[in-house]
């Protein structure tokens, strides 16, 4: 089928990358072969699974899916060094499928922050304002900065997220996790009016969430508002125990920023 042909040492001039000898329909097929029908009839964190993923690296190993494919259960794993290896090669061979991808990774599993934030702006510089994992790139950024407390640069990079959702899609489009974080940016500065505010508009998106309504509380104190304060960290609790809090789908494999561990 492939006449048993493999990508050679060829290199890309420009980018120093070897250059595979099969065409892209021919590299759509060897995907399906090694992952679709050999590698996923392995559970996801099995060495039999990383195996039959080797099997299609040595007939071309400048196919990006492959390492992004060995990367991935290893994130989840939390072996993030291994991992990282293996997503760098992903980003050698297709920087712009999955650049943000490990900046990605890089803010949310691995906690390199300082290294999201740079792979997210080199990314934008080259190919522009975008979104990976529901949430865009200036989100990320922001979401670094707070945790490396630089809180004005976070707020105001969420403040530019804020309004270009406003501008663009309307005010039905915001997101509660974006305005959970807008509202810890502004109280990690004391700004206790508008971090409460920013709170109360995230629990009209989602009324249950837990770690908003923890923050909620403490604001509420913060401002003199005892009686409202322990009622609103009474529902946190209740919610919390109904397992209602950050409900992004990597949330079951880390604990994101500021999420309550109660």
């Amino acid at each position: 089928m492939f006449s048993c042909k493999k990508a050679d040492n060829k290199k890309n001039t420009k980018d120093e990358v070897p250059i595979s000898n099969f065409s892209a329909k021919q590299q759509d097929s060897l995907k399906d072969l090694y992952v679709k029908n050999k590698a996923k009839n392995f559970p996801l964190y099995s060495q039999e699974r990383q195996a039959a993923i080797d099997e299609g690296l040595k007939v071309d190993s400048t196919i990006a899916y492959f390492w992004q494919q060995k990367a991935m259960p290893l994130f989840k794993q939390r072996k993030y060094e291994i991992g990282m290896d293996f997503i760098d090669e992903a980003v050698k061979y297709d920087r712009k499928r999955y650049q943000d991808y490990r900046a990605f990774i890089k803010c949310i599993f691995s906690k390199q922050y300082r290294e999201a934030i740079a792979d997210f702006k080199d990314y934008q510089e080259e190919f522009g304002y975008g979104f990976v994992m529901d949430h865009s790139y200036d989100f990320y950024i922001a979401l670094s900065y707070l945790q490396l407390n630089e809180f004005e640069k976070a707020e105001k990079l969420f403040e530019k997220d804020y309004k270009r959702t406003i501008e663009k899609d309307g005010r039905g489009w915001l997101h509660h996790l974006d305005l959970f974080y807008y509202g810890i940016s502004k109280y990690e500065q004391k700004k206790n009016k508008q971090a409460l505010d920013l709170f109360n508009q995230a629990l009209d998106i989602y009324p249950q969430f837990s770690d908003v309504q923890y923050y909620k509380a403490v604001t509420l104190l913060k401002l003199g508002e005892k009686e409202e304060a322990t009622k609103v960290y009474q529902e946190a609790i209740k919610n919390a125990d109904k397992g209602y809090t950050i409900n992004e789908d990597n949330a079951i494999y880390e604990i994101y920023p500021y999420q309550m561990r109660w």
